[in-house]
Order: C-alpha cells, then sequence, then structure tokens
C-alpha cells in the first residue's frame, strides 16, 4: 500500500501551523513550527504569493495531509461527498472523520493518527465485536469500537488511554474507559472540528 514514508514535521512547515501528527511531539518545544515556522526548502524563508488556484491546492493538500489520505483516495471521498445530500464541503469532513483511523485517534486509543492507523492495521480493534484492520473503513452512528484480546494488552494504548479525559471528546463520541470501547454517537457537527479549515476552497478545486 502506497503510503507518505517522509518527514512529517516537515508536512506541518509547509503548510505553515500544526497538523498533530507526531501526538505528543507537537506540544513540546521539539515541535518544527515552534523553532522553525517557514516552509522548507532553499526558499522557504521567501514571501510566497498564491493565486486562487495555489490557495484552493494548499487547502486541498493541508487536509490530505491531516487525515493522512492520499491523491486517488481523496478524490474518491470528494466524490462521494458530492453524491451525498448536503453541503458537500461539511459531508467530506464528516466522512474524514468517520474514518475508522481518524475515530480510534479521537477516542484517545492512539496519540495521533499515523499511530492508529497503523495500531488499526496490526488488527488491534474491533467494530461491533468484528476484527477491523481497514484504517479507511467507514463507521456510522451506533458503531462501538473496542479491543481485541492483543490489543487490549498493547502498551502504547494503555498508555495513550492514560491521558484521556471523557469530557474533552467531541460530542459525537462517547467512550467508556473501564471497558476500553467507544461509540459513535452521532454524525460530526462542522462545529466540532476545530482545525482551520476552509472546504469550500477544496470543492471549488474538484469543481474545475
Amino acid at each position: 500500500m502506497a503510503r507518505y514514508r517522509g518527514s512529517v514535521c516537515r508536512l506541518c512547515r509547509r503548510e505553515g501551523m500544526k497538523l498533530f501528527l507526531k501526538g505528543e511531539r507537537c506540544f513540546t518545544d521539539k515541535c518544527s513550527i515552534e523553532r522553525r515556522n517557514y516552509p522548507p526548502g532553499q526558499h522557504g524563508q521567501a514571501r510566497p504569493k498564491f493565486s486562487d488556484y495555489g490557495n484552493q491546492l494548499r487547502e486541498k493538500q493541508k487536509v490530505r495531509r491531516i487525515y493522512g489520505v492520499l491523491e486517488r483516495q481523496f478524490r474518491k471521498t470528494v466524490k462521494e461527498a458530492d453524491r451525498r445530500k448536503g453541503v458537500t464541503g461539511e459531508t467530506l469532513l464528516a466522512l474524514l472523520e468517520l474514518r475508522l483511523d481518524n475515530v480510534v485517534h479521537r477516542l484517545g486509543f492512539a496519540t495521533s493518527r499515523n499511530e492508529g492507523r497503523q495500531l488499526v492495521r496490526h488488527g488491534h480493534f474491533t467494530v461491533n465485536g468484528r476484527r477491523l484492520s481497514i484504517p479507511s473503513a467507514q463507521l456510522r452512528p451506533g458503531d462501538v469500537v473496542g479491543l481485541t484480546e492483543r490489543g487490549g494488552k498493547a502498551a502504547r494504548i494503555e498508555g495513550a488511554l492514560d491521558g484521556v479525559d471523557a469530557r474533552a471528546l467531541p460530542g459525537w463520541l462517547s467512550l467508556n474507559k473501564e471497558a476500553k470501547t467507544g461509540e459513535v454517537v452521532s454524525q460530526p457537527a462542522r462545529e466540532e472540528l476545530t482545525l482551520p479549515i476552509q472546504e469550500q476552497l477544496i470543492v471549488e478545486l474538484y469543481s474545475r
């Protein structure tokens, strides 16, 4: 399976903001944005001027990198969002939020989406009692995410859960720390997504 293997801190610098791709490191002084808050490369400290297309492209790249989705899969998700009823941009973000790897991260089983993707691939999670190892699997309201026997013994998951405050979870998720299960309560609402994303720019880009 194709995936990005380079420095993820470089991606944050390219977008000029924290994308929270490395978990706890992003909250320390070691974060690359804290050290070098300018794009990587020889001309990184120059002042770039973007056209309308450039702004749309940067927004698309930013969202792709936040959720760890490659171009082909992202394009399919945009088409699916356009096919469904409702506002296309908001539907797109909801589809990305309901990916299994993102839900695992949001529930606190993993410190980052990258880690959540790896843990899902290794077969540590169940959905409605059945083991599922596809990070891009779409969850629905009512789905319950739990741990396999192997996942319940994973030190990385235990460590991540210890630092979770259930009250800080988004309203569309609920967590039972004792049972180590989480549930998708409802569809994600746009106001619950705190990252500065202008989804309309992405819709305009793919409407060209």
